[in-house]
């Protein structure tokens, strides 16, 4: 029999399977594999998690972000409403401040056109005092002028006074 080379090498192979096999270096193989798989699993669990994660904080990120922006725009929104209250509150205190320079101002001019017509009447009566003085002295006597002027300076006296308050 010849042993040609085909017969050796299925020889050798047999061996080394055996050897494979003596020492479970499949079993290892499968063992490593599985490891590895698990390993892997295990990985993609996490990243998964983690995903999730993310995308809850996310979410509740877009949520505080969508909250702090209506809160933004009632705080725009109060600022304006208060700007405006305080516009119309002082636009109301300037007028009344107004009205009340006016109303003080037509007071004052009032008490000065009263005064004037009292030191008008006030200069007529003398006037008219001085003239009538002069027509007595220049018609009547000395003495019956003089009777007739103090009882008539008394009575117009009075008599104005009596207008004038």
């Amino acid at each position: 029999m010849t042993l040609d080379a085909t017969f050796w090498v299925t020889i050798s192979f047999l061996i080394f399977l055996g050897i494979l096999i003596f020492f479970k270096i499949p079993q290892k193989v499968k063992e490593t594999l599985e490891q590895n798989i698990f390993n892997i699993k295990s990985q993609i669990n996490e990243a998964e998690k983690l995903k999730e994660d993310a995308k809850n904080i996310l979410t509740e990120h877009e949520k505080k972000i969508s909250n702090s922006k209506k809160e933004v725009q009632q705080m725009i929104n109060k600022a304006n409403e208060e700007a405006e209250k305080n516009i119309i509150r002082t636009n109301e205190e300037f007028h009344k401040l107004m009205d009340n320079r006016k109303k003080s101002a037509q007071e004052r001019i009032n008490q000065l056109k009263n005064q004037a017509e009292k030191d008008i009447k006030n200069a007529s009566v003398e006037i008219a005092l001085e003239s009538v003085e002069k027509l007595i002295k220049n018609s009547i006597d000395k003495s019956k002028l003089d009777k007739i002027y103090s009882s008539s300076i008394e009575e117009t006296k009075l008599a104005l006074k009596k207008k004038s308050s």
